[in-house]
């Protein structure tokens, strides 16, 4: 029988937080606090920001261009098509350039493409505009995904859940700073140029501190081809064992984190008849709850172990979608997207780290496209199943989904050889 796939506690002290590997300076003078680890959760707070800027008005677009669910998950399958076709590269561009290089890129043209949407007139460019979101999108997160680890090894101890925290508390603060402006009668351009300029800014600021190539992992899963000669197709699209399982969790948790957060202000508005400033709050009990998770995420793994840690957060948050579903009250609704958001926030970070911690990029980059084509084949999924059966029976999907990973995963990290997640140095 297997050991626990867990994390080994550190015997020796924590290393300086401004401490660079590979014989690097630290920053100097003012930006001394603009560590490696303090950049990359900016990174992972802008692309919270910007992706619930974007959610927050799905139901404005909707009534702008009068679409039905079913075409409004169209118009969302865009995001997935568009992160499908750059997230599976995206693990050869950082083996090439570097993650802090790919992360630079495309986190400036994920912002510079969150105005497209809504400058679109129909469905057809909706879906462009969408697509252009998620290409940038998909590219972003693979590679600061792979500078967290990048940064975890550095450190010697867990630290990317907190990242993760950092997506979430960008989410929370995109949603809040959203409905504060639009409920003081700002208009949706002030808004959107607003949240573009403030996170053109930061990662700006932030750019030149994230950690530099040499500072990637590049562990092989598969024997290298001959120099000079190309990966055929075959093995570049091979998934391994752990690949495919890792995926596998990766998609059908990500299926219910990203169709909670495009949904929720519609089914609260239009099943539970919320109005006002209940219309939110099954997305801001979920982000906020995730973010709390996240917050204490590392410190659980360290002490439970990652297999723990993803099964009882997925049977927490299958059961909190249930109570939401079953549900006839926003408030009672509310606790049940609260506890969907905490049981649910470390599973992805958790998966993310170990494919990380045992892969090269692509393999990184391999999990990651399997759990993001559920993150973005959700909502239309969702919306599909709520156009023909209503939205009930779609968010019951995303409940039957997270119960699902917690009957596998016992079996899928039984199977999973035990990794030191990080090494020591001496």
């Amino acid at each position: 029988m297997s050991q626990p796939f867990r994390s080994q506690p550190l015997k020796s002290q924590p290393p300086d937080l401004h401490a660079v590997p590979g014989g690097l300076s630290p920053r100097s003078g003012p930006l001394a606090w603009l560590t490696p680890r303090v950049a990359t959760s900016v990174m992972f707070f802008v692309n919270g920001l910007v992706f619930a800027t974007w959610v927050l008005h799905i139901p404005n677009v909707r009534d702008a261009l009068r679409l039905s669910d079913a075409q409004v998950g169209t118009a969302i399958l865009g995001i997935a098509v568009g992160s499908m076709f750059s997230m599976p590269l995206s693990g050869r561009w950082i083996m090439r350039y570097g993650s802090a290089a790919v992360t630079r890129l495309f986190a400036a043209l994920f912002c510079l493409s969150l105005p497209l949407p809504f400058l679109a007139g129909n469905l057809s460019t909706l879906f462009l505009a969408l697509a252009a979101l998620g290409l940038t999108g998909g590219a972003m997160d693979v590679a600061m995904n792979a500078q967290g680890v990048a940064v975890e090894r550095n450190l010697q101890r867990p630290v990317l859940s907190s990242f993760h925290a950092w997506f979430s508390l960008g989410n929370l603060a995109g949603a809040l700073a959203g409905s504060l402006l639009l409920g003081l009668g700002a208009g949706l351009w002030t808004h959107l140029m607003g949240i573009l300029a403030l996170s053109l800014l930061a990662v700006g600021v932030c750019a030149l501190s994230l950690l530099p190539r040499q500072c990637d992992t590049h562990e092989q899963t598969a024997a290298p081809a001959a120099p000079g000669t190309p990966a055929p197709w075959s093995q570049r699209f091979r998934l391994s064992p752990a690949v495919a399982s890792m995926g596998l969790l990766c998609f059908l948790a990500m299926l219910g984190e990203g169709a909670t957060g495009d949904w929720s202000g519609l089914y609260f508005s239009d099943v539970l008849a919320a109005t006002g400033g209940l219309v939110g709050l099954g997305y801001i009990a979920f982000t906020l709850a995730m973010t709390l998770g996240r917050t204490f995420g590392d410190r659980w793994r360290s002490r439970y172990g990652a297999a723990p840690l993803v099964i009882a957060g997925a049977l927490l948050s299958g059961l909190g979608m249930l109570l939401a579903v079953v549900s006839t009250s926003p408030l009672v609704a509310g606790v049940g997207y609260a506890l969907t958001g905490l049981g649910a926030a470390n599973i992805v970070p958790v998966l993310y780290g170990a494919a990380g911690r045992t892969m090269n990029a692509r393999g990184l980059a391999q999990v990651a496209t399997l759990g993001y084509l559920g993150f973005l084949a959700g909502p239309p999924l969702i919306g599909y199943v709520s156009h023909l059966l209503g939205l009930r029976a779609g968010l019951l999907v995303i409940a039957l989904g997270l119960l699902l990973v917690a009957a596998l995963g016992p079996g899928i990290f039984g199977r999973l050889k035990p990794v030191k997640l990080f090494a020591i140095r001496s």
